[in-house]
């Protein structure tokens, strides 16, 4: 029988070896755990990071953007600067540390160098948001209108929090005219950004006129505006008593409105947001209501509890002053008279003008009609169903199918015209 080969031991040279490229091993991925960490260490812990990768240029770049803010001090500025140049001798591309010194130099005066670096971090990159905001600036200070937006669309679309930033400057700008213009043309590209921009100046409290100014400008160009922001301006028109700007507006997107009659007298059209134009229901302790819109029959309900009352339906009016015919149509309303809903119309600053009895349903055929006088010193009213107080056990109910108030020369035309 032969004899196995016996193994060889490792020599100590070898075991040597082995050790030496089991510690460069080591120290490769001890190396690659500490970059790899410090390199996901958020903003807030970026010295923290910096300290675990020195040499690291990203890393460098984004303390010395940390550290090169509006209310740093000289020495912080200084630090700024040496790590920015540090940082691009370890990584040439690190885009955090050449916006830093192109930040020093627009600070410093610099323009020409300024620019230059601003120019490269531009190549860079068109994600870093420093650099994006530099650029701005330098269109706004030039005048050039049409440079400083294609930056805010750059910002815009790369960064995600860049809306929090600059939604609310470029809703301060609205109220200039050129602004507004070149704008409207960037949005017509129709950017992701735009849609949350236009509910953004919507809602804005500090330039209402300004932004129906905008949105009027947006209509012309045919640019898609949402109709729950048209709905939002609208409401935040009429809370800052800017009732014409309002009304125009509305009127751009109804084209069929006419403010010497109400709107939407059959309850016919479906709206995905109410302005106090439109009918609006409303609905409180006790009150149960809905306006259910349908393009042939459409209808508003009402249900009243014994003990409760109140506005039930309502429309803001812009009625030239004149001499006016208020007249609808009911459905299943049967109460005594101490209990029947009416329709009144007041002054948006206070005050009476008419008001319209309803009568039961089963009388006259389902319809009601009432005289109504808006004086000249009463541009906007309100048209109201109000129901009263009842002590009936089966409280008040009722639909109405059609309303509108027009002006009483059209019914004397039609009878004329017969």
């Amino acid at each position: 029988m032969k004899n196995k080969p016996s193994r060889q031991r490792p020599s100590s040279r070898e075991w040597g070896a082995r050790l030496i490229l089991a510690g460069v091993v080591g120290w490769i991925g001890y190396f690659s755990v500490i970059q790899s960490l410090a390199l996901v260490l958020p903003d807030s812990r970026i010295e923290e990071a910096y300290a675990l990768a020195p040499n690291n240029g990203r890393i460098a770049g984004r303390l010395s953007q940390a550290l090169y803010r509006p209310d740093a001090s000289e020495a912080d500025r200084i630090r700024a600067v040496i790590l920015a140049r540090n940082a691009l001798l370890h990584d040439p591309t690190a885009v955090e540390a050449v916006a830093t010194l192109a930040t020093d130099a627009l600070a410093r005066g610099d323009q020409e160098d300024g620019e230059r670096l601003l120019a490269y971090s531009q190549r860079l990159s068109r994600r870093d948001l420093r650099t994006q905001l530099m650029a701005i600036e330098l269109a706004v200070a030039q005048d050039d209108i049409s440079g400083a937006l294609r930056h805010y669309d750059i910002a815009l679309r790369t960064k995600k929090n860049a809306s929090e930033l600059l939604f609310p400057v470029l809703t301060s700008a609205l109220s200039n005219p050129s602004i507004r213009t070149e704008l409207v043309k960037t949005l017509t590209g129709q950017p992701i950004w735009g849609t949350k921009f236009i509910y953004h100046a919507a809602r804005s409290e500090p330039d209402p006129a300004a932004s129906a100014a905008f949105f009027r400008a947006l209509q012309a160009a045919r640019v898609p505006v949402p109709e729950a922001a048209g709905v939002m301006l609208i409401n935040k028109l009429l809370a800052a008593k800017l009732f014409d700007d309002a009304w125009t507006y509305y009127a751009i997107t109804h084209p069929d409105s006419d403010p010497r009659q109400s709107r939407d007298p059959a309850f016919k059209t479906l709206l995905e947001a109410r302005s106090a134009f439109d009918w609006v229901a409303v609905n409180s302790l006790g009150v149960s209501n809905a306006i259910l819109p349908d393009a042939t029959n459409g209808l508003f309900d009402f249900t009243v509890s014994m003990g409760n009352g109140g506005p039930l339906l309502q429309q803001l009016q812009m009625l030239p002053p004149g001499d006016y015919v208020l007249e609808g149509q009911s459905v299943g309303i049967e109460q005594s008279a101490r209990s029947r809903p009416y329709w009144i119309l007041r002054c948006h600053t206070g005050g009476e003008i008419g008001r319209v009895e309803l009568p039961n349903s089963s009388q006259a055929g389902d319809r009601f009609q009432g005289n109504i006088s808006v004086p000249a010193d009463c541009p906007v009213q309100m048209l109201a169903l109000v129901a009263r107080s009842t002590d009936e056990i089966g409280g008040v109910s009722g639909q109405i199918s059609h309303i509108q108030i027009r002006p009483a020369r059209e019914t004397a035309h039609a009878r004329t015209a017969s």
